[in-house]
């Protein structure tokens, strides 16, 4: 493809060379460029793109688009400046492949806590209507049925294109997608519209990145200026905030707040949540298969979004209750097994999410509560000492551990985590498999453990290395050598 199409829309100099020339690919890591290859230069969290064009044109980079300009321009190599990089990747790529977006109807989902598991609810349901829908999330892309496996919840806007085109080819109706913070910020989704936007919650989370908790919310309001429809949670004192701060059309969900979309008479039980949903004088009676009160705002902000869509309730209902687990989502790991005692997994790694899935626990806890959680490295220090008072708070026994320590000692985490600690009902045990380990050698019947962190994660990230690491799986290896011992 010619460059000049690649940079259709894009506000671009020419500082040498032309944009009359032809493009084999483009890229924005200059390890991966080879020849004919456009890199884009981008600034990323630990690194500046511009460091790695002269790597690049080595590599056989017929263009470079740039912020900076480099002192040394090869004459065989165009430089093209432009002031935001970033933006001008996500519209190179989107040009690249056809503009995919445009024939997808996107339904965004954002918010501290909920998109992945609101995001395959209304995956749930979509189908159910008889839609073929993709997926764009943070235990894996779905085009359909097929499986992808994802780094990171919003890919950047190169893949995202990529990934989008061959949901098109595979004749893709809806793509729903969870949109981080990150990804508004750093315009990885820029130039895209969506048919609806949903907002979960807004809870402190990444403020190692974003700095202050005004500029987080800032980041996610990005979502709904490019969302046609937008699906608000007004439970959530920021929620109530972007309708105010909103100009365009939104709908409004919620079980406390005056809503359109509600929910009342609610049961709660270990294994799930019944309650009736309400929309426009229509009630359907909703048997949820996944536990907790949290997840009532969930399957609201799902509803919303394809009510907007023009979907009936009944076929809402009808997705909500085909839905029958969320990997790493609350969980319940030991449900073939006759232990006297319950084991949920849950991803809780921010303070909200943390007293969520306490909460639920605690409603169907006979026994004691026992908590094993830590915190990660290398992100917002500021939220450890607030999970250590509530870990410790709200549950019977806590244990304290490590989580996916990245380059910080665990030890030094950990300190962090109890400096928020007012109780004396914890012990920290720094191995993250031998503190599971030590809960259900602890546990009792009726006992409930809450295993907290990680989820749906398969590794843990180390200061030199990942290594595997399910905890599914540690927990049935520990559960069988114990069952074996006994025997």
């Amino acid at each position: 493809m010619k460059l000049s199409s690649i940079l259709h829309s894009v506000k671009y100099d020419i500082i040498c060379g032309t944009d009359n020339i032809e493009i084999n690919n483009i890229q924005y890591d200059s390890r991966n460029v080879k020849s004919g290859d456009l890199f884009v230069a981008i600034e990323g969290f630990s690194t500046d793109g511009h460091k790695f064009i002269d790597k690049a044109i080595q590599n056989g980079a017929k263009a470079v688009v740039c912020r900076i300009v480099p002192d040394n321009h090869n004459t065989n190599c165009s430089i093209i400046k432009v002031d935001e990089p970033r933006k001008a990747l996500a519209a190179a790529a989107a040009n690249y492949y056809n503009n995919p977006a445009k024939s997808l109807k996107l339904i965004g989902i954002t918010g501290t806590n909920g998109k992945t598991t609101s995001s395959l609810m209304v995956k749930s349901i979509l189908e159910n209507a008889g839609f073929k829908v993709g997926l764009v999330g943070t235990i894996a892309n779905y085009i359909g049925d097929k499986e992808i496996q994802t780094n990171r919840t919003t890919p950047e806007s190169l893949e995202l294109q990529k990934l989008f085109r061959d949901m098109v080819e595979e004749k893709v109706d809806y793509c729903v997608m969870e949109v981080s913070s990150h990804s508004l910020e750093l315009d990885r989704v820029y130039g895209l519209n969506f048919n609806q936007g949903v907002f979960t919650n807004l809870t402190q989370d990444h403020l190692d990145f974003h700095k202050t908790f005004e500029n987080y919310y800032k980041a996610k309001l990005k979502l709904f200026k490019i969302s046609s429809t937008s699906n608000i949670n007004v439970d959530d004192e920021y929620g109530r905030k972007i309708c105010k701060d909103l100009t365009a059309d939104y709908v409004t969900y919620g079980m406390e707040n005056r809503s359109d979309i509600y929910a009342d008479n609610i049961i709660m039980h270990s294994k799930g949540i019944e309650f009736d949903l309400s929309y426009k004088n229509e009630k359907e009676h909703i048997n949820l298969n996944i536990p907790g009160k949290y997840n009532i705002s969930n399957a609201l902000g799902s509803a919303a979004a394809c009510l907007s869509e023009g979907l009936s309730l009944k076929i809402v209902k009808q997705g909500l209750e085909a839905l029958k687990a969320v990997a790493g989502r609350s969980e319940i790991v030991t449900i073939d097994y006759n232990l006297g005692f319950d084991i949920i997994v849950d991803y809780a790694h921010t303070p909200d999410g943390l007293e969520n899935i306490l909460k639920t626990a605690r409603e169907f806890t006979k026994g004691k509560l026992i908590c094993v959680f830590g915190c990660g490295g290398d992100r917002d220090k500021t939220k450890r000492p607030i999970m250590g008072n509530l870990g410790t708070s709200m549950s019977d026994l806590a244990i304290i551990t490590s989580d996916n320590p990245r380059s910080e000692d665990p030890g030094a985490i950990i300190k962090d985590i109890i400096a928020g600690v007012k109780h004396d009902n914890y012990i920290v045990v720094e191995d993250r498999k031998d503190a599971i380990k030590k809960a259900i050698e602890t546990a009792k019947k009726d006992d409930v453990i809450v295993i907290a962190g990680k989820g749906h994660e398969t590794y843990q990230v180390l200061k030199d290395k990942t290594i595997h690491f399910d905890e599914r799986e540690i927990i049935k290896d520990i559960i069988s050598n114990n069952l074996n011992e006994t025997n």
